[in-house]
């Protein structure tokens, strides 16, 4: 081999390597840090070590559309002043109000689906995040709420393409399920948005699941347990096994803190989104990874 050849080979092999610092990015939900569309939330996660945040869209109960306070144009520019001064990016838009409201029955989601396209542009954001917890469990088995879900996914999922984004269901299914239901919809449009809280509820195996699923087919994932201890020292989450599964994968995005919080201070947003911030950034954003956890 000559010494051009090697020089190239050892090129291409640089360039395919993952760049540990941006191959993976940690943001927080602002709902849980208290900071529903507070101008302050941009602040916090810098202060916290975050890169990004996951901006909800509002609540929604009762009202026809979201409680969205980004619909005024002078107070949408005071928040991507903020996020854009700060360094902070909106990594996602959530559409929170549909882990209790159903998707199903909500005639006009399409409006709803439609406000949320439009705070997505403010921030130049791709991810939406949305929900199917308000659904129920009926939608799970063959029928009349099974098909009219996939029906409406599959228009959002074409909203979303025709606008260059991607929406991130996330749904308590399985990944051999989940799978199957994005066969069914078969949108580019939608992908999963994978929570460890979930299949640790469920009993799966986190690694497993990752590996079913692939690449292709997981957008974002909200890297966090539900309530009791915090990430570092929760023994249901093991992060470095996980961070070598995504390696393999070849999969790069966001990974996002949702919950959890130290019960013995679960109102102290500082510390329990600090520390979970802090644990991800090590195992993730370091080259390379711990082979244990300390």
């Amino acid at each position: 081999m000559t010494v051009k050849n090697i020089a190239i080979s050892l090129l291409v092999t640089f360039l395919s390597l993952p760049s540990f610092a941006q191959q993976y990015r940690i943001a927080a939900c602002d709902w849980m840090m208290l900071k529903r569309q507070n101008i302050g939330e941009f602040a916090l996660a810098r202060e916290l070590g975050a890169d990004g945040v996951e901006m909800d869209m509002g609540a929604l109960g009762k009202r026809v559309l979201f409680d969205n306070q980004l619909r005024d144009s002078v107070q949408a520019a005071k928040f991507r002043h903020f996020s854009d001064s700060l360094h902070v990016t909106v990594a996602s838009v959530a559409m929170s109000g549909f882990f209790a409201q159903s998707l199903i029955a909500r005639d006009n989601y399409q409006d709803l689906f439609a406000d949320c396209l439009r705070t997505m542009r403010m921030f130049g954001c791709k991810v939406a995040f949305l929900p199917l917890g308000g659904c129920g469990e009926g939608w799970k088995r063959p029928g009349s709420e099974h098909d009219e879900l996939v029906r409406r996914l599959r228009v959002i999922g074409s909203m979303a393409q025709k606008n260059g984004v991607i929406v991130g269901i996330r749904t308590a299914l399985d990944a051999k399920a989940a799978r199957r239901l994005l066969k069914e919809i078969g949108s580019d449009g939608i992908k999963i948005y994978y929570s460890f809280q979930d299949a640790i509820d469920n009993g799966r195996d986190i690694c497993k699941e990752l590996r079913c699923l692939g690449r292709r087919r997981i957008v974002q994932i909200h890297a966090s347990n539900t309530d009791g201890v915090l990430l570092k020292d929760d023994p249901a989450v093991d992060l470095v096994a996980i961070k070598r599964t995504l390696d393999k994968l070849r999969w790069s995005g966001w990974l996002v803190v949702e919950r959890s919080r130290d019960v013995k201070r679960v109102r102290d947003v500082k510390y329990n989104f600090g520390e979970n911030i802090a644990y991800l950034k090590r195992i993730f954003q370091s080259e390379p990874a711990p082979t244990t956890l300390k």
